[in-house]
């Protein structure tokens, strides 16, 4: 393996002579929108080799993102909009002051004070214009989707207080399907490890949902739409009433989502 002081400024090198007039004619060509599909399924196989659990494909996956990275940042460099160092520069700025635990006074104990007190420092530096579920990507799967919005979302303090109203959720959900379906038995699923039984559940539900001739991505992606799109409205509402979503108790943005939820019905 060649040693190098610095393997970055090197791949930085590599590509700035692909794209150069002697370099590569296909790197010349590709044009920013061109890499999406290629950063996507770059990300996809770092997370596949995650799950391999085999280190040496993981090196070599986060080898291709890293190249991709590089590439879209020496794009922007050519048109004068920034470089990979202001890249690098900001990532790290944004990391210090997001965690005054580490790097200021602030003291927190728990990974779920940490989780929380992200959240509301994000919170606190956007605009009131901007959701907190802004900055999701409509490009991200729809399961991973929903994960991540409800992470957000609790983070400031929108949630379920234990497992336990979560199953009286499902066992809701459940039900009104039941009742859509009344012809079809319903079928228990057997015991196992939690992360077993969270797969095989999604796992079943998408054979349902093939079942039933419906898709569950499509489905799920609808749900997340209308999540994002109520909430939204009660961060609107919240932030008419008092202080806003930041200041705002559980009851009150339970009862602002109840509010939302009536006005759709009955606009």
């Amino acid at each position: 393996m060649k040693e190098t002081k610095n393997p970055i400024a090197d791949l930085s090198a590599l590509v700035r002579r692909l794209r150069g007039p002697e370099g590569c004619p296909w790197d010349r060509e590709q044009r920013l929108e061109d890499l999406r599909a290629y950063l996507l399924e770059e990300a996809y196989e770092v997370a596949a080799a995650i799950d391999s659990g085999d280190w040496a494909e993981l090196r070599a996956e986060l080898g291709d993102l890293l190249f991709q990275v590089v590439f879209i940042a020496y794009m922007a460099e050519e048109q004068s909009a920034f470089d990979l160092q202001e890249v690098s520069r900001e990532i790290e700025a944004k990391m210090v002051a997001r965690h005054p635990h580490v790097f200021g006074s602030e003291r927190l104990s728990t990974a779920a004070e940490v989780h929380r007190a992200w959240e509301k420092r994000k919170l606190s530096v956007k605009s009131a214009s901007v959701s907190i579920l802004g900055g999701l990507p409509d490009a991200m799967p729809s399961l991973l989707t929903a994960y991540r919005m409800t992470q957000k979302v609790a983070g400031v303090g929108f949630d379920w207080p234990d497992a336990a109203a979560v199953f009286n959720k499902v066992d809701e959900e459940l039900e009104e399907l039941r009742q859509e379906i009344q012809d079809r038995e319903a079928r228990e699923a057997r015991q196992a490890a939690v992360s077993e039984e969270i797969g095989d559940l999604l796992f079943t539900i998408a054979n349902l949902a093939r079942h039933l001739e419906v898709d569950p991505e499509a489905a799920l992606a609808s749900s997340n739409r209308k999540f994002r799109r109520r909430f939204r409205a009660v961060e609107e509402d919240l932030g008419q009433n008092r202080s806003g979503l930041a200041g705002a108790t559980i009851e009150e943005m339970e009862a602002a989502w109840q509010r939302v939820k009536r006005q759709e019905k009955d606009p």
